[in-house]
């Protein structure tokens, strides 16, 4: 078997075999057998002449077995999962965790950081003091069967090949390849070991999915994908024209989703919470349908269960559990300004990639892996789309620890369309089951 013959035939828009796929990604991720300009060719050939669905769950497996899969038998009972395509403000999995965790249902998770215009649910762990991502695999394990819940980082050895491949790709304009982003998606949580997995696919300005046609693909893959390896899937495409909830900042997000666990979270982030704990209480089997299930998540969040299950994931993994029940803790930035409206109107759009931007120059985010967060900046919105404004009104409010924010105010009161016309937007644009 050579490369030459294989990217050839990709090339002609031929189906490969499950061995040619396989050739290709242990030859490049060992490095012996192919090279790196063949396998840029490779992804290249896919780019343009695409996958079935049964090349790209045979892609998926080959990264897969590249490294590590997470075994999560000592575990007793379903292990779910979650994943997030990233967005704006997204602080979905502090939520839905502890709620999901709080019915017996077992959340195991492993996470990223951020890398860009948002941080990941690790740096936003990280705001609380004493949280540890790095505990060892036995140790997670017995957490999960002691608690029901365990929020980590990853492991360097759960699917390398995806590493080294995404490395390629994002230097041969190969990246937005819906087979290509399915695959590397689907190896790292088939390999973290859930049964049941439900995945947030973001649409708009502020997520890599600009178009619901081509983010509806890449959802009904990955669940395809899940499904042909034995998994329960769910899939919601979730509208990232604006920011979710109101919070966009570590600390910032962390303190809204302790409010939205008591309860009094904004709107758009709970409704988002409930939908995607309720795919995950009814793929688990606890209740016969979505009507049920969604009933259970709002019980668990008026009966306080899932933020104690949070209180307890916190203590359990070295993290002071007090700010939970007290957020007033959380440290705070020097500066608190306000970006105000220059006329009256309804907020028709928020540029919620603007927004990101806006609390990466901040130190909220990270231009490069190495780049230091800054837990307690961002910036919380204070009219979404739908509002009406007035002249003078604050439209959003920069929490900083630098004086001179001109570049950020610009960027917050830039993200901001005003309109004569009410605009009712709609978060949940599809689910794939």
């Amino acid at each position: 078997m050579r490369a030459v013959d294989i990217i050839e035939k990709k090339r002609n828009g031929n189906k490969l075999t499950e061995d040619e796929i396989k050739f290709m990604v242990d030859g490049f991720t060992k490095g012996d057998t192919v090279m790196d300009y063949q396998m840029s060719a490779f992804n290249m050939a896919v780019y343009f002449r695409g996958m079935d669905d049964e090349e790209a769950t045979w892609m998926t497996k080959a990264m897969l077995h590249s490294g590590d899969i997470l075994d999560l038998s000592m575990i007793k009972g379903v292990k779910v999962d979650k994943h997030s395509t990233g967005g704006v403000g997204d602080k979905t999995s502090l939520v839905v965790a502890p709620l999901v965790a709080s019915l017996g249902i077992k959340f195991a998770k492993m996470s990223g950081r951020g890398l860009g215009h948002t941080g990941g649910t690790l740096d936003k762990l990280e705001s609380i003091p004493g949280y540890n991502i790095s505990i060892s695999q036995q140790d997670f394990i017995d957490q999960v069967n002691r608690i029901g819940i365990a929020l980590i980082g990853q492991t360097k050895s759960l699917a390398p090949a995806d590493k080294k491949l995404y490395a390629l790709r994002d230097v041969t304009a190969t990246v937005e390849s819906i087979p290509l982003i399915a695959s590397s998606i689907m190896s790292k949580k088939l390999a973290s070991g859930a049964d049941v997995i439900s995945l947030d696919v973001k649409v708009g300005s502020g997520a890599f999915m600009k178009d619901l046609d081509q983010a509806t693909k890449l959802a009904e893959l990955m669940v395809s994908i899940g499904k042909m390896c034995g998994k329960k899937m769910s899939a919601e495409l979730t509208n990232m024209d604006e920011p979710l909830g109101l919070a966009v900042g570590n600390s910032l997000e962390v303190i809204e989703a302790i409010d939205t666990l008591n309860g009094h979270g904004p709107k758009d982030f709970t409704e988002l919470c409930m939908e995607v704990s309720a795919e995950l209480i009814l793929d688990s089997g606890l209740v016969k349908s979505h009507s049920e299930a969604l009933s259970l998540a709002h019980k668990q969040i008026e009966n306080k269960e899932a933020l104690h299950k949070f209180v307890e994931l916190v203590e359990a993994q070295g993290g002071d559990g007090s700010y939970v029940l007290n957020p007033d803790k959380f440290t705070k930035a020097k500066y608190v300004k306000e970006v105000v409206s220059n006329h009256d109107g309804y907020v028709t759009k928020i540029d919620a990639l603007a927004i990101g931007h806006a609390a990466m120059y901040l130190g909220g985010g990270r231009a490069k892996m190495d780049d230091v967060i800054d837990h307690a900046v961002g910036i919380v919105l204070n009219k979404k789309v739908g509002d009406y404004v007035r002249k003078g009104e604050p439209l959003a409010y920069i929490h900083s620890n630098k004086e001179d924010i001109s570049l950020e105010s610009k960027c917050v009161f830039d993200a901001y369309k005003l309109g004569k016309d009410k605009i009712e937007p709609k978060l949940i644009l599809k689910v794939v089951k």
